[in-house]
């Protein structure tokens, strides 16, 4: 398992917004890529981004931003936020980002985002945030009467690089994530589930051994693997908790016993 710190961008600024409410917003630095250094110091092998402004309006207005943290970082990059046609996705992968998020469009217009999954192999995600179940779109401003796993399940056939989940309800309020709705994901689908929102300590990333041992029953995927959440994504909240702790940024290798042996990068933590 792998932890992706987070880093989501509003006016050019990093921001945290609780429960993605536009008007509860904390400022934690004006130059993102700064803050994208700082993960990077602390070992970070990968960044995950949002463009806010992007998911609200379908524009790209923070790409700028998003270029600066590309050239600054030499570690890979994933975005989400605003990606809505072929030639948003093509930019941004000729800028360098390695993944691309998509979320408002895979709910409407499946046709469009089958069709690029398949033309673009392992670099796009699915994204599906979610309140109380319930697939949330354009900034999460608009929920939808699909469920997060009757999404999930209709894009399983397509290789996609992974599946981004996020609770909203828990998101950026560090008090821990929505373990039943992890859960329930994870029996979903097969394809490598991410787990967001309200990850803040430590214990939090029991999150994988929880839901792998859920598809221990379950039939493996591509890979031949059965897979839980392998990824955690990290908002800056979390960075005191997480800094402090030799473990950082770490994998686990899970033997065939299903015991885990943690593999950690102690890393100097820089002054804030």
């Amino acid at each position: 398992m792998e932890i992706w710190p987070a880093i989501d961008i509003r006016g050019g600024q990093c921001v945290r917004l609780a429960q993605g409410d536009y008007n509860r917003e904390t400022v934690y630095g004006a130059v993102p890529a700064d803050m994208a250094q700082l993960w990077e110091s602390q070992g970070a092998r990968h960044l995950h981004l949002v463009d806010l402004d992007g998911a609200k309006d379908g524009g790209n207005t923070n790409a700028a931003a998003v270029a600066e943290i590309i050239r600054r970082v030499s570690i890979p990059c994933e975005l989400g936020g605003g990606i809505r046609s072929e030639e948003t996705i093509r930019a941004y992968l000729e800028m360098g980002v390695s993944r691309l998020v998509i979320g408002t469009l895979a709910l409407k217009e499946r046709a469009w985002f089958r069709e690029m999954a398949r033309k673009y192999p392992r670099r796009l995600v699915l994204g599906i945030d979610a309140k109380e179940g319930m697939v949330a779109v354009n900034g999460w401003l608009e929920t939808s009467r699909v469920s997060a796993v009757e999404l999930a399940r209709q894009f399983a056939d397509l290789p996609l690089a992974a599946l981004v989940y996020t609770d909203i309800a828990t998101d950026g309020m560090m008090k821990g994530p929505n373990f039943k709705e992890m859960e329930q994901m994870s029996r979903a689908t097969a394809i490598p589930l991410v787990a967001s929102g309200g990850v803040t300590r430590i214990g939090d990333s029991r999150l994988h051994h929880r839901t792998r041992s859920l598809r221990k029953n379950d039939r493996p995927d591509r890979s031949g693997e059965v897979r839980g959440v392998e990824r955690i994504r990290l908002k800056r909240d979390a960075f005191s908790e997480f800094a402090g702790k030799a473990s950082l940024f770490f994998t686990a290798d899970v033997t065939a016993s299903g015991r885990s042996r943690f593999r950690s990068s102690p890393r100097h933590r820089p002054a804030l």
